[in-house]
């Protein structure tokens, strides 16, 4: 059996100790290397090629957001999980936005965070439950303010098809196999219905699909 390669990035020994503890009691998953700054992961992930990395958000030299971003550039095929304190709208968004694949409080208990790593390994996304909340409050306010106006009739059902694997965080070559279409043909897909949506970025297409009930979290 395949295990899951994880890369630990944190600034704290005793919390990168707790979590190669955690993992080393799983069959299906195993840490392969530890990163204390957003420095030290770039530089494990293209010498080791984990499958998945967890990511601390406030770290010196290089904080989290910004290695979550380079690593989301640079090494798409690792997936990002942010394991932090930080619970708050203002470091969530700018998370997900940077190409993170899930979001996990410190505060949850060892079976989630295991969970979140399967899940983003098989190419789901992943956030915990007290972030979800955060979020739907948003999208709730939202929609009272008035900037839910629906545009989804606008879609073809091929384009409403790959707008809910995209809110699900499927890569483009992922969504192709799965739909047996060419990734050129899903790009333009994508391209299309965003356009219709006036939607220009992935996060945003994420609060769309979940405002909609497109996706639940």
């Amino acid at each position: 059996m395949k295990r899951i390669r994880v890369l630990i990035t944190d600034d704290h020994a005793i919390v990168r100790d707790g979590i190669c503890a955690l993992l080393a009691l799983t069959e299906d998953i195993e840490a392969v290397g530890e990163a204390t700054n957003g420095r030290e992961a770039l530089e494990r992930v293209k010498k080791l090629a984990p499958d998945v990395v967890l990511m601390d958000i406030a770290m010196p030299l290089m904080d989290g957001l910004e290695a979550t971003r380079r690593i989301h550039k640079e090494s798409p095929h690792t997936k990002v999980i942010v394991l932090t304190q930080y619970e708050d709208r203002e470091y969530v968004l700018p998370v997900i936005e940077a190409g993170a694949s899930g979001f996990v409080s410190k505060t949850a208990a060892s079976s989630e965070l295991t969970s979140a790593i399967r899940s983003v390994y098989r190419g789901d996304s992943y956030l915990s439950p007290s972030i979800a909340r955060l979020l739907v409050e948003d999208y709730r306010e939202m929609a009272k303010v008035g900037k839910s106006q629906d545009t989804s009739e606008q879609l073809t059902d091929r384009e409403r098809e790959i707008l809910k694997l995209l809110a699900e965080g499927h890569s483009t070559p992922e969504i192709a196999r799965m739909l047996v279409l060419s990734p050129k043909t899903v790009e333009r897909h994508k391209t299309n219905l965003m356009g219709k949506l006036d939607i220009h970025n992935r996060l945003d297409l994420f609060k769309y699909a979940l405002r909609k009930g497109i996706i639940t979290v």
